[in-house]
Order: C-alpha cells, then sequence, then structure tokens
C-alpha cells in the first residue's frame, strides 16, 4: 500500500513546482492509469473473456486523475465475491502493483521540474 505521508510530502514538492511539473504529471497519470488497466486485463478471470475486454479507463479533463475499472456490470462482483462467490480481485492487486512506481515516477518528476 501507499504511504499517505509521503504521498503528502509528494503534494507539497508538486506544488513547489508550479506549472513546470503539470506536463509531466499529467503523463505520470496517464502512463500509471493505463499500466493498472494493462496488468488489471492479464489479472482478471476469464471465462469468456468480456470482462477482461470491459476493462478501460478515463483521463479527467485536467489529466491529473483517472478512473479505471470494468464496464460489465458484474465486474465489482468478480472483485469483491459475494455470498456465493469468492473475490477473484483483479483491480486492486494492479493498482497495488503500480501505486509504488506511480509514487516514484511523479516524485523524479517533480524533481526534474524543480530541479532539486
Amino acid at each position: 500500500m501507499m504511504d499517505m505521508g509521503e504521498v503528502n510530502a509528494l503534494a507539497v514538492d508538486l506544488r513547489g513546482a508550479g506549472e513546470r511539473v503539470k506536463p509531466l504529471a499529467r503523463v505520470v497519470v496517464a502512463k500509471s492509469g493505463a499500466d493498472i488497466v494493462g496488468d488489471a486485463k492479464i489479472l482478471a478471470p476469464v471465462d469468456t473473456g468480456n470482462l477482461a475486454n470491459s476493462i478501460g479507463m478515463d483521463l479527467d479533463p485536467d489529466g491529473f486523475g483517472v478512473t479505471a475499472g470494468p464496464t460489465a456490470d458484474y465486474g465489482d462482483f468478480v472483485e469483491k465475491g459475494t455470498s456465493r462467490m469468492a473475490a477473484q480481485p483483479y483491480m486492486s492487486p494492479a493498482f497495488d502493483r503500480r501505486a509504488p512506481l506511480f509514487e516514484q515516477a511523479l516524485a523524479q518528476a517533480a524533481e526534474n521540474a524543480t530541479g532539486v
């Protein structure tokens, strides 16, 4: 899991970088979202392939956020399980795998933008 103290410190660094870091941060956000989607597609259990094929992402208009997940209506049931079916997580492991890399990439972007 991502350490929120490190994320908060990173946010302070990014704020200090101002306009110089924004284009770099947008690239990091988009790439990280795409990487999470790619990992989730690999990790999704396959019966017909519909679940994996439905996994995608929407980039926020400002480029600083991403929403990733399946459009298949049963995707959440597979991820979390039900009273009759064990959970088969695919989104949360994909996020957990990419979160540290995202944090490192944002830190590098802030460092490149500030010259620190």
